[in-house]
């Protein structure tokens, strides 16, 4: 890599989004009919403002979804990749630019979160994707989901100790905290690693950032806060602000966090944090909560320029993600 490349921030245009159409039952156990709808309403949007490149083995099917959902069928792709789940942010490409305007593949492993087992159709992605385009591809070596770390396109990136360090679903095991920076300024274009502490309840990936935390300009964070003190977020999350606004350099924002869900007695990872940027748009998870509306204005003050949509996402996060996790943006 001779020519320096760097990680776009998300704001930055899009040629494409990139999803992978929901298919496997068990990761939303008894709820799952919802959930494709759910995805054709996010494809609905997006579709109004950049591509949508779908990866499915089921191409007719999702165009009569998206057909009933009245979709602009012209803005979709279909890509007949297998795949074990739905949530590209995680094992999608982390595409990167270079000076010259070219487009390139930072290619990452993908180990199922160092938690599952059937993850092997999933890591073929990137590869795949590569091909398909004909694109350059830099093989990192290591292991690196995209909802790990967030990016401001100008040298900094957010990420956790609790996911990237710690012994627990452990990616890189024997990779120092040095090393990872090093790899994350080579292929990533990351000049300072901003860390925060831990991530919040019910994440199954041990401490995402795109759960806490996320640049919104090159120059500002938006942290999540819980301002209840006997809730297991307050914290950590207070942890987290501290350490950004101990910084001088970033302007410091803060989102609400809804108030806990629960299905079956499990606690999911419900945030406001898990927008996701568009062209002209960003999308922001919503959970018939009376936060709801704070983080959409709160949303809306931070990117002016942007319409701000909130997708209903209580049936969606019982797979433990919502809209920033099933998505991955190919830079214009």
């Amino acid at each position: 890599m001779s020519v320096r490349w760097r990680m776009p921030a998300e704001w930055e245009p899009h040629e494409a989004t990139w999803i992978a159409w929901p298919h496997e039952k068990s990761d939303w156990p008894g709820k799952f009919a919802p959930i494709p709808w759910v995805y054709a309403e996010i494809v609905r949007h997006l579709a109004r403002v950049e591509r949508v490149r779908i990866i499915t083995q089921e191409p007719e099917r999702v165009r009569a979804v998206l057909k009933k959902a009245r979709v602009n069928a012209d803005a979709a792709e279909f890509f007949p990749f297998p795949t074990n789940r739905s949530w590209t942010r995680d094992y999608c490409p982390l595409f990167v630019k270079n000076p010259r305007g070219e487009i390139a593949i930072a290619h990452w492993g993908f180990n199922g979160w160092a938690k599952y087992a059937n993850f092997e159709l999933d890591a073929r992605v990137p590869a795949a994707i590569g091909r398909a385009l004909g694109m350059e591809r830099f093989e990192t070596n290591l292991a690196l989901e995209g909802g790990a770390i967030d990016v401001n396109g100008e040298g900094k990136a957010l990420a956790t100790e609790e996911c990237l360090l710690s012994p627990v679903q452990q990616r890189n095991p024997g990779v120092s905290r040095r090393a990872l920076e090093a790899a994350l300024g080579k292929f990533l274009g990351a000049r300072e690693v901003i860390w925060l502490g831990r991530g919040i309840a019910g994440d199954d990936t041990h401490g995402h950032i795109d759960d806490i935390a996320r640049f919104t300009s090159a120059d500002t964070v938006v942290a999540a806060v819980e301002r209840d003190k006997s809730d297991p977020n307050h914290e950590p999350l207070q942890e987290n602000l501290a350490r950004l606004r101990a910084r001088g350099d970033l302007r410091v924002a803060t989102l609400p966090m809804p108030e806990p869900v629960y299905f079956a007695g499990q606690r999911l990872p419900a945030s406001y944090a898990n927008f996701y940027i568009a062209n002209r748009m960003v999308l922001a998870p919503t959970f018939a909560d009376r936060s709801d509306r704070a983080a959409l204005n709160t949303l809306a003050r931070l990117f002016p320029d942007r319409e701000v949509i909130g997708i209903p996402c209580r049936d969606l996060v019982l797979g433990l993600g919502t809209l920033h996790c099933m998505t991955q943006q190919q830079p214009g």
